[in-house]
């Protein structure tokens, strides 16, 4: 058995251990103390790292037997004394975001009856899983209601119970364990077995902000961030705000009409853009036709045209098969190379055919009906035209 000192004294930033085993792991090895200020992964709560000595701890795990294993780079004595060094930054981050959800979720469940079914601390934001879909309403009542606990700055208190203690006791959620349990108070607010760490005071998560939420199998999912995690959203929201008021030349409450201002205004461009490419198409068609070669019985108009891209060589390859006696492949940039392939109404050509048959032989996808087919082929447009030449004559 390890003693947690994480157990009673979750701000314990370093301690000195005696190193009871250590195991080679692959490249790395795993070390068992008779103590430890090192959180292993549990109950969503992410694992501390640090060092032990010279060692980096990279990964911190439970044992089955009641132990600590602490995954370093490092082997070290058994027998001796080595220091340990918690990375206080991420842990105190962890305290905080735990701590919070302890807080949001008593928030939910006193105002609204919802339990929380799980809890998931990530990298950049936590979760956590509620049983039932919320309304946007209660998910704002349920946050200011949880910073209103926050700024009351109220004690945090952890103490242990037996089994039969907590079961007259009015815990959130029955406990998943049994024999003594942990149970983390938040003074008058909620009452809950957990081995997490923990901050104090309620006040040192500092707030608690709603970054967004999703139906979760048929339930809600809420994501969050507390503490320096909510300052580092916040000051990200107002470059991001910031930066497009300044785009859009609107202040911060007009950025939404603006954005459908804009969103107006592209709309009206991208048919003016449409309307102007079929003009352009029909005036380029004529000119190609009189530039078209020989192609078996057909005129064929087999080019590159730099600069076009597949919406806009389909409009210029419908235009010039407007007349008969037209086979056209047309190829413009980018990676794969796109393909348009049309003929005239009168032509026995199948594009579909034809650019299934140039997918196989050169590499890339499409497909399409016998009179107009395009993709993207996987070689220059030199030798998309030359392939061209010779399979359609």
């Amino acid at each position: 058995m390890t003693s947690r000192i994480y157990y009673t004294d979750a701000l314990a930033r370093e301690f000195d251990a005696t190193v009871l085993t250590c195991a080679p792991a692959g490249d790395r090895f795993e070390v068992v103390l008779d103590a430890t200020a090192f959180y292993p992964s549990s109950g969503g709560q992410p694992f501390d790292t640090g060092r032990l000595g010279v060692a980096r701890v990279l990964d911190v795990l439970d044992a089955d037997d009641g132990g600590v294993r602490h995954v370093v780079d490092v082997a070290l004595a058994v027998g001796g004394t080595v220091h340990g060094l918690i990375d206080w930054p991420r842990r105190f981050d962890h305290m905080q975001q735990h701590t919070a959800q302890h807080v949001l979720s008593a928030a939910f469940d006193r105002a609204f009856d919802v339990r929380t079914v799980s809890f998931h601390l990530g990298a950049e934001s936590s979760t956590i899983d509620l049983a039932r879909e919320v309304t946007a309403a209660e998910i704002a009542r349920a946050e200011a209601e949880a910073n209103q606990v926050i700024w009351e700055d109220r004690e945090v208190v952890v103490r242990f119970v037996s089994e039969e203690e907590a079961a007259l006791l009015p815990l959130r959620k029955e406990p998943l364990r049994t024999g003594t349990l942990r149970l983390v108070d938040v003074t008058d607010f909620d009452l809950s077995a957990c081995g997490g760490t923990h901050v104090p005071r309620t006040g040192m998560v500092g707030m608690i902000a709603v970054a967004g939420w999703e139906r979760f199998k048929g339930a809600s999912r809420v994501s969050f961030v507390a503490g320096g995690r909510a300052l580092r959203s916040h000051g990200s929201l107002r470059d991001a705000v910031t930066a497009a008021t300044r785009v859009l030349s609107v202040a911060p409450s007009e950025l939404a009409s603006g954005i459908e201002r804009l969103q107006t205004e592209l709309k009206e461009a991208g048919r003016e853009v449409r309307r102007l490419r079929e003009d352009v198409a029909v005036w380029r068609a004529g000119e190609l036709r009189q530039q078209g070669e020989t192609v078996g019985p057909y005129r064929g108009v087999l080019m590159a045209i730099p600069g076009w891209d597949a919406t806009a060589l389909r409009s210029l390859a419908t235009a010039i098969v407007s007349e008969p006696g037209f086979v056209v492949v047309l190829t413009g940039d980018g990676q794969p190379v796109p393909v348009v392939v049309a003929r005239s109404g009168d032509v026995d050509v199948d594009a579909g055919a034809w650019l299934k048959r140039a997918t196989l032989e050169l590499g890339g996808r499409g497909g399409g009906r016998p009179e107009l087919a395009q993709g993207g082929l996987g070689a220059e447009a030199a030798r998309i035209l030359a392939f061209a030449r010779q399979t359609l004559a």
